[in-house]
């Protein structure tokens, strides 16, 4: 048990590492002059603007003469929860339709002739492309972001779905076909089965496209979350603030990823490669 503990101590230490002198070296060379914090603020200004974007927002109510800043959320509660919307609406969007469409694609042949052609035609596009015709066809707000992040999400999960269904090892379609297995029994015991961790692996990665996206889009078609409140700070040039946005990102983008992979762990216990 104590080996246990003291192993994960050095694997956390071993992750943290990096980071953590990567930091101290910002902070010092801050604090000898060395980077003009114009330009990068000190590790200690992000943190403290970092703070501040937490702090509650403050209204002020005519009929009382009071300001009611304890009815509303920190601005970065806001910021946070309108991204994380967008994100999530547009990530089962893309990723609902990549899956259904892989794997019609990997278990039928006319099907996947019929598609791929167009699926290879579109997939080099980048996501971000699509923004001047998703504002001209759905204008500026939530429905442009989400159509963007929904292409974001929409490949990698569709890719990773085809290549997971064609490439189930024969020999397992072979045996329970000898077993006489349906084809709905074959593709609900063993083809989805064995192309589950690819899916899983392509959820990975179109979240984290949904996340750079999503910025994008928030920094172009609407006037509210993470990626719209660091181009607002650009423009008055609070690089603290800007920063402070970054770090929010790469928080989220770390938690959501380690939630994913907690639950690919736990759902693929029976894969190998992954301890029982």
């Amino acid at each position: 048990m104590q080996q246990t503990v003291f192993s994960r101590l050095g694997q956390a230490w071993s992750s943290l590492a990096v980071p953590i002198a990567i930091v101290l070296i910002w902070q010092a060379s801050s604090s000898l002059g060395w980077i003009n914090p114009q330009i990068l603020p000190s590790p200690l200004a992000v943190l403290q603007k970092w703070l501040a974007y937490w702090q509650p927002l403050e209204a002020y109510d005519p009929s009382s003469g009071a300001y009611l800043s304890w009815l509303l959320s920190g601005e970065l509660i806001h910021d946070v929860a309108a991204s994380l919307w967008r994100v999530v609406l547009g990530f089962a969007l893309g990723g609902g339709l990549g899956l259904l469409l892989g794997l019609f694609m990997g278990v039928s042949d006319p099907v996947y002739r019929a598609f791929n052609p167009l699926i290879q035609f579109l997939r080099p596009i980048p996501p971000i492309a699509w923004t001047p015709l998703s504002i001209l066809w759905f204008g500026l707000g939530n429905p442009p972001a989400v159509f963007l992040i929904t292409i974001g999400a929409f490949f990698p999960i569709l890719m990773n779905t085809i290549s997971g269904v064609r490439n189930v090892d024969g020999i397992y379609i072979r045996a329970a076909r000898n077993l006489g297995a349906s084809r709905a029994t074959l593709f609900r015991r063993v083809i989805l089965p064995a192309a589950t961790p690819f899916i899983f692996t392509g959820a990975r990665v179109g979240m984290g496209t949904a996340f750079i996206v999503v910025i994008v889009a928030e920094m172009i078609a609407v006037n509210s979350g993470v990626g719209y409140r660091i181009m607002e700070a650009r423009e008055y040039f609070w690089t603290d603030k800007v920063i402070a946005g970054m770090v929010t990102i790469g928080i989220l983008g770390l938690l959501i990823d380690m939630l994913m992979q907690g639950l690919n762990n736990r759902l693929l216990k029976w894969h190998r490669g992954i301890d029982q």
